[in-house]
């Protein structure tokens, strides 16, 4: 059972997602806050695996509330939730550590898929809005892209063509796929990475991939 955490400053927003959530035989929803502060306390409390929060919020904003709960002793998977007009929130909510992010007016069933999926270890980005947001948002300043080709040298060549699927958004069964490959290798192939980037999750690593311009 996957137990979940809605962090929204609308009520009806977190009736709503309660209900959907609590609907899916796979996922209990054991906790809800209002802001970021509730949220940390409420994951100090509770065991939370995954965390729905929204971005901007009175006292404590979704952004840094990803940065607390990341930095828990037993840290909850994040998912930021927002409108596609605040883009750039979502990108600094992503570096702080969530592992991706949902549009407001998703289908309901992405969004239990999202859970599903970041639960057990994967990103959930919406495709094309992942691509748009990085491209727009996170600047490739010369610096950056040097390090971020650096650290892309630790790769072997198997690892740099798992490396450019995930950028993509793929999932571990979609990379064992299109690769050939058994997803336990891939599984195997995606921890490596993450040491080798010195990334915490799927999402920074992409990051590092579109700054080196492993993917466009």
């Amino acid at each position: 059972m996957i137990r979940a955490m809605i962090v929204d400053d609308d009520a009806l927003v977190r009736l709503g997602l309660a209900d959907l959530l609590n609907g899916d035989q796979g996922i209990e929803v054991v906790a809800q806050a209002a802001d970021g502060l509730q949220a940390v306390e409420q994951a100090t409390a509770h065991r939370i695996d995954v965390a729905l929060v929204d971005v901007r919020m009175p006292r404590m904003d979704g952004i840094t509330a990803t940065a607390r709960l990341r930095a828990l002793p037993h840290p909850p998977k994040v998912i930021t939730l927002t409108t596609f007009d605040l883009d750039e929130y979502v990108y600094d909510a992503l570096a702080a550590g969530a592992d991706g992010f949902l549009l407001k007016d998703t289908d309901p069933a992405e969004i239990l898929r999202a859970v599903h999926l970041v639960a057990a270890g994967s990103a959930m980005l919406h495709p094309t809005a992942a691509r748009r947001l990085i491209d727009r948002y996170h600047a490739t300043h010369q610096p950056q892209v040097t390090a971020a080709q650096a650290r892309l040298e630790r790769l072997t060549p198997r690892e740099r063509d798992v490396l450019a699927l995930l950028a993509q958004g793929d999932t571990n069964a979609d990379i064992a796929t299109r690769l050939a490959m058994r997803e336990s290798t891939v599984k195997a192939h995606v921890s490596r990475i993450l040491t080798a980037l010195e990334v915490t999750n799927r999402v920074q690593a992409a990051l590092v991939a579109r700054d080196a311009g492993l993917t466009s």
